[in-house]
């Protein structure tokens, strides 16, 4: 590997890869759709600068953070990272945005999917 290696693989992994859910009972595809950036993405490096910064806005005067609060910014992080996807409610598709992507994201079996895809970055490997 070559230093130019790693900074294609950064470039590459902005383009974001798709994760297709899986039904969380029978493990079968949902036809849900994300594209997520890489942990190694400039994308991803702007939402953990972002949740650093959340943080310390809601800290209170002794810099605790409560944990819904913590969760609730750790979830705008994740979501940020959702730069494409294929989802539809009653048949038509439902458009991105950042309160779509934290809809979705709230619920426990999606988040985890989500999370553990993006940090993974066995998925964002430079495609040759």
């Amino acid at each position: 590997m070559q230093l130019e290696d790693i900074r294609a693989n950064v470039s590459d992994q902005d383009r974001g890869r798709e994760l297709e859910l899986a039904d969380p009972f029978t493990g079968e595809p949902t036809g849900l759709k994300l594209t997520l950036c890489g942990p190694d993405s400039d994308t991803a490096r702007r939402a953990r600068l972002a949740l650093a910064d959340r943080l310390a806005e809601l800290a209170d005067d002794t810099g605790r953070v409560t944990a819904e609060n913590r969760e609730r910014a750790r979830l705008e992080c994740l979501a940020a990272l959702v730069i494409r996807w294929d989802v539809k409610e009653d048949g038509k598709p439902v458009d991105l945005s950042t309160k779509a992507a934290l809809t979705l994201l709230r619920v426990s079996w999606v988040e985890q999917q989500v999370d553990a895809f993006a940090a993974d970055r066995r998925n964002f490997r430079s495609e040759a």
